[in-house]
């Protein structure tokens, strides 16, 4: 959990906070008002501020005050809280015994009616790996020194847990803190002790696992650093990396990523704010919802007071601004009769583009970030849909390329990367237009993918691969430096 920096300090004072109960904060669900007060049973109270994290009926984290001194409070409200409240503290004795920086545990006990409550040390100004690697400039770019810089000391860290027999089953770029200068790991809930180390490679391997797929795939041929900075922490030759073994560890471990980060965007959580009515499917980014709220309510106003960048039978496009930010918003249109109940069973073009947005980000393949989605439902049945997504200022490839001339070095380069990702992971497109890749001075953008597709099968891959080729080659004269170009550096046919 990133422990952000402290809020300017609030109006209310501790006495004038609420003073809630497990069963009040269950209650609450995932809006309890701050700050509020907690009764510890040891006597005094904790004011939480500022909420970090909440699991609606089972989990409160936030930055919290006891006696005077900041605190990460974590209320476990659940009435069947001990087992993790439990598990928690032991991983995070477990990870001070065995020398790992956590931050300082400090109270470890029950609350007076049901629940339980743990804190440790609020680290002010701590920053998370991922929000560091998120300013990076281009992390996705393969094998990126800065990010080489980055990663290896959590891949290092990783490698002294290991080292003393330890494990953990949640490793994401956000469980590890900078602050003054030292790397933290937190979340002693995933902390398992497996007995004197060095750690056998099964469980390591999966643990690299869980760590190397957190990376865009376009880092596969660059770990070695990062490996090696692992193996020489560990202190060991025992476990040769890169096996087999974490071969297939990677392989599951990305299959699961891939579908438990799907099947969030379909329904309610920390990530996706979903609203399921009988006449209407909405999804949107949680952390985008208040500022997209107008624009979610009432679409199609909004689009007519756009700019229309398309109107066609089957799809309207208007980019959008709200609040002086630019979005582009396409909408899904039902041509007829015949055409509507074609749709009626089936997800909708903007269910699928959705979802395919999110499978691209995953895989650090560029698409203007999607932020919400609407269908009109009526019960099981589906009509039309908008697709909200960040708008992008690129050229489009048919009018950036000159056809007289290979590409410029960056927009080779972003070319060459992004085709051999959507290569080694089997996406094909359906509509591989020039006007359908941006280049926004960076790097190349995906859009329109409402026929985009991952193929199990390697022949069916392979066929589609074959269209979608030749019809981004179609886009430029046979006989064209680029056409040639494009022809002897894409995946081949």
């Amino acid at each position: 959990m990133s422990a952000l920096p402290s809020p300017p300090a609030a109006t209310v004072v501790p006495q004038e906070a609420p003073l809630l109960d497990p069963a009040a904060l269950r209650a609450a669900g995932r809006t309890p008002p701050v700050p509020f007060r907690v009764r510890l049973d040891a006597g005094g109270e904790l004011l939480v501020r500022r909420l970090l994290r909440v699991l609606p009926g089972k989990r409160i984290v936030g930055e919290g005050l006891l006696d005077g001194e900041a605190v990460l409070a974590k209320l476990f409200i659940d009435r069947n809280s001990a087992r993790h409240w439990a598990r928690e503290h032991r991983g995070i004795m477990a990870l001070e015994k065995a020398g790992v920086p956590t931050p300082a545990l400090l109270l470890a006990a029950s609350l007076p009616t049901d629940g339980h409550v743990l804190l440790t040390r609020f680290l002010n100004d701590a920053t998370t790996v991922l929000e560091d690697w998120r300013a990076l400039a281009h992390p996705e770019q393969p094998g990126n020194p800065d990010g080489i810089i980055l990663l290896a000391p959590a891949f290092a860290l990783l490698g002294r847990l290991h080292a003393t027999g330890l494990s953990h089953d949640d490793l994401h770029l956000g469980n590890f803190l900078h602050h003054d200068h030292t790397l933290l790991l937190i979340d002693g809930d995933a902390v398992h002790d497996h007995g004197p180390g060095p750690l056998p490679e099964k469980p390591a391997a999966r643990d690299l696992a869980m760590l190397i797929a957190q990376l865009p795939r376009t880092w596969d041929g660059h770990l070695q650093p990062l490996l090696d900075a692992y193996r020489k922490s560990m202190g060991s030759d025992t476990i040769d990396f890169p096996s087999a073994t974490l071969t297939e560890a990677l392989k599951a471990e990305r299959a699961w990523r891939l579908r438990d980060y799907l099947d969030k965007t379909g329904r309610d959580c920390t990530l996706f704010r979903v609203k399921k009515r009988f006449n209407r499917f909405e999804a949107v980014v949680r952390a985008e919802a208040a500022a997209l709220a107008p624009l979610l309510d009432a679409p199609d106003y909004w689009m007519e007071a756009g700019t229309t960048l398309k109107r066609g039978n089957t799809c309207t496009v208007a980019r959008v601004d709200i609040d002086g930010r630019a979005t582009v918003v396409k909408r899904y249109n039902l041509k007829n009769l015949r055409h509507s109940l074609s749709r009626l069973w089936r997800p909708s073009r903007g269910w699928h583009s959705w979802r395919e947005a999110h499978r691209l980000r995953l895989f650090g393949i560029s698409t203007p970030a999607p932020l919400a989605l609407i269908e009109e439902r009526w019960g099981p049945l589906r009509g039309r849909a908008w697709l909200i997504t960040e708008h992008c200022p690129g050229r489009d490839l048919l009018t950036h390329l000159d056809p007289g001339n290979e590409p410029p070095a960056a927009e080779a380069a972003a070319l060459q990367t992004l085709f051999a990702t959507l290569y080694r992971e089997r996406i094909s497109h359906g509509d591989l237009k020039a006007s359908n890749l941006l280049w926004d001075g960076d790097e190349v953008k995906v859009i329109d993918l409402d026929a985009m597709r991952q193929h199990r099968n390697a022949a069916m891959h392979a066929r589609a691969w074959q269209r979608d080729r030749k019809r981004l080659l179609r886009n430029w004269p046979a006989d064209s430096k680029l056409h040639r170009w494009l022809d002897a550096h894409l995946p081949p046919a």
